[in-house]
């Protein structure tokens, strides 16, 4: 209870801090070069909700891909230039009528006025010297591109002049927004993508729906084809590793016999080619042998360790019973899917907040990238009045980005990594009430004597409420040990990728070995913390009790655990193949109109293979849901029944829990007494 209130305070102080300083409409609102958000309600900019940039081309000068701003005065508009239009050109027509200069300033700055020359104008910088056709994309207005005869065109121009005196050409606007173009590009295969989810939802849903009830039917019928799908699996193994020794044997005596090929591995070297390897005598034995030695390998373990197989299949069928006793556990993962969601929305709510705190920070930038104060931090207010503008022409104080120099800012990058480990916490402690709470359930089963009659009545919401109510400390303790874990791997990671340029070969070799050793720890701990768990959901012990108790128990039964760990790995990927492939077949015959009975499916799909993806990743995801539940079943059954067989000897005073069918395997002493019911 001390870690869950301590964490209760962490989570507060970090997100009221966060929302304290962060401010999403940073993210949500572009923003002009004075800081301002775009289409913000209650500002004078509530109405203009699209940036504008004053003279795009000069987005291709190299201080853009290091300050990520474009080095442009840039102003909010309601609307983008629909027409070209020079400075010059407004200027000639304003006289004749006024409605000209109405219509260009509504891309000036508000003190802007139409009387100027255009070196006053370049001066101040206070309109767009041209305008040009444009569209609105993502808030921004950018040249509208249009292809005619196959030759890039801006309003029907290839050439267009840039109101200073110059004639620019289409592919020189392309090249300034050559970064956006790619976004550009992408838009008619986002919104087809879109047009195919539009279309194809229902069938996405339908097809999920399918694959839950073929998970639980799978998971129904395991009790019956659990040994025959583990054996024929097995034995496919086993042919196709013949099937290779074979082919092996056959090229091997094909070169053997021809003549020319007498080249050897010292003769060929080193090769770039893999091919030429697969000429060579040697690479073929060479398979030969290694196959030969893995087939061999699996049947003597197949034969020698057919017992404890035996074990893990008869260990699969009772899980599968006990799901049929305890229906509602296949309805838990729902919950958990729901709690990991909240996590994620606040690790991401947290994340956007604190990357938009701070003030705006104003930086100095030039057309050419030439200038000696350039990424310099100035202030808009007084900036016309320094040396600047008379050192570097054409410079200007633009928006950079949101940031500060007190001690919280300083203190970001801290804020965030401390940040993402509340998330692997969070996440953590949510898997680890999913499996304390299953365990408690999938215990409840094995300890009644009498099935089902003797099993409690609510076991699912029975093991919840023990499990949030008087061990939720001990699964916060161990996520937090796990959690630790996995944010060394992360900072692990994020430096590997920083230093990656400056590494030798000992930091590389120090770096391999600490990934590998934390990869290694990172699986021990999940293995025995889950197992802690299940600990924890049947004598209700604290964690390190738990832990430690769990721990001896497996040492004392390892060649058990360690098969029907395999087993149970096996028969579990071979159920998630199976329902996946199966879904996505129906799923190919429905989007690609070749299903021999019309459905009334969709019809003229832009992408097929987009909601035929979906489909199948979302089946598998269906399919590990259900199964992680079984696989928390066939654990927590095999640890009952190793303590089963430690605490009681099947006497009148200390009977059997066990099944006759686990009974049959292992225990010959004593005949589990008839009372027990399966």
């Amino acid at each position: 209870m001390v870690i869950q209130g301590h964490t209760t305070q962490i989570l507060r102080a970090l997100l009221s801090t966060a929302w304290a300083h962060g401010d999403a409409r940073r993210v949500t609102y572009p923003t002009d070069s004075q800081g301002h958000f775009c289409g913000q309600k209650g500002t004078p900019n509530e109405n203009k909700t699209i940036l504008f940039y004053f003279n795009l081309l000069r987005c291709t000068s190299p201080s853009v891909m290091i300050n990520l701003q474009c080095p442009t005065t840039q102003i909010c508009v309601s609307k983008c230039p629909e027409k070209f239009l020079t400075y010059v050109e407004m200027q000639i027509l304003y006289k004749k009528n006024s409605s000209y200069w109405e219509y260009y300033r509504q891309f000036c700055k508000a003190t802007a006025k139409p009387a100027k020359s255009l070196p006053e104008l370049l001066m101040d910088d206070d309109c767009p010297t041209a305008l040009f056709p444009s569209k609105p994309f993502f808030q921004r207005c950018f040249p509208d591109f249009t292809s005619t005869n196959g030759t890039l065109t801006v309003g029907n121009k290839v050439q267009f002049e840039d109101g200073s005196g110059r004639v620019r050409n289409v592919l020189e606007l392309k090249e300034a927004v050559n970064a956006i173009n790619k976004i550009l590009d992408a838009r008619d295969i986002t919104l087809k993508v879109f047009e195919d989810y539009a279309t194809t939802w229902y069938w996405i849903i339908i097809g999920l729906t399918i694959a839950m009830v073929l998970s639980w039917t799978f998971l129904i019928l395991l009790r019956f084809i659990a040994g025959c799908l583990f054996w024929l699996f097995m034995f496919g193994v086993l042919h196709v590793i013949g099937y290779g020794i074979l082919y092996c044997y056959q090229q091997y005596n094909k070169l053997q016999r021809n003549p020319k090929s007498s080249l050897s591995l010292y003769d060929i070297g080193i090769q770039t080619d893999i091919n030429m390897y697969f000429q060579l005598k040697e690479t073929w034995f060479t398979l030969m042998i290694t196959l030969c030695i893995l087939e061999v390998t699996i049947i003597l373990l197949l034969v020698f360790l057919r017992k404890q197989i035996r074990l893990a299949i008869v260990l699969l069928k009772e899980g599968s019973k006990a799901i049929a006793y305890l229906p509602s556990t296949l309805v838990y993962p729902v919950l958990t899917f729901i709690l990991l969601s909240i996590c994620f929305a606040y690790w991401i709510v947290t994340a956007v907040s604190l990357a938009t705190s701070g003030v705006p920070v104003y930086k100095v930038s030039a057309p050419e990238g030439q200038c000696t104060h350039e990424n310099e931090t100035c202030d808009p207010m007084i900036f016309n009045t320094t040396d600047v503008p008379k050192t570097c022409p054409g410079a200007l104080c633009n928006f950079a980005f949101y940031g500060g120099k007190s001690l919280y800012h300083q203190y970001i990058t801290t804020l965030h990594l401390y940040n993402l480990f509340l998330f692997l916490w969070l996440v953590n402690f949510v898997l680890a009430l999913a499996q304390c709470t299953l365990a408690g359930a999938f215990a409840s089963y094995y300890w009644a004597m009498k099935k089902p009659d003797d099993i409690p009545r609510l076991p699912l919401f029975t093991a919840f409420g023990q499990a949030v109510r008087y061990h939720t400390g001990s699964l916060a303790f161990g996520s937090l040990i796990l959690a630790l874990i996995q944010t060394f791997k992360v900072i692990l990671e994020y430096l590997d990728r920083r230093l990656k340029k400056a590494e030798n070969v000992v930091s590389k070799f120090i770096k391999c070995c600490l990934i590998c050793c934390f990869w290694c720890l990172e699986k021990l701990i999940k293995f025995l913390n889950k197992n802690a768990y299940i600990m924890i959901a049947i004598y209700g012990k604290n964690f390190c009790r738990s832990a430690r108790d769990a721990f001896n128990l497996l040492m004392r039964n390892i060649l058990k655990v360690a098969v029907t760990d395999e087993v149970t790995h096996f028969v579990l990927i071979l159920g998630k193949i199976l329902i996946s492939a199966l879904i996505g077949i129906l799923a190919f015959l429905l989007f690609t109109e070749k299903m021999p009975v019309n459905f009334g499916g969709p019809t003229s799909l832009n992408y097929y293979w987009v909601p035929l993806l979906t489909v199948i990743l979302g089946s598998y995801l269906v399919a590990h849901g259900c199964f992680s539940v079984y696989a928390t079943c066939v654990e927590t059954i095999f640890l009952c029944f190793c303590e089963d067989l430690e605490r009681n000897d099947g006497s009148a005073e200390k009977p059997y829990f066990i099944t006759p069918s686990l009974h049959e395997i292992l225990v010959k002493k004593q005949p589990v007494p008839q009372k027990q019911k399966e």
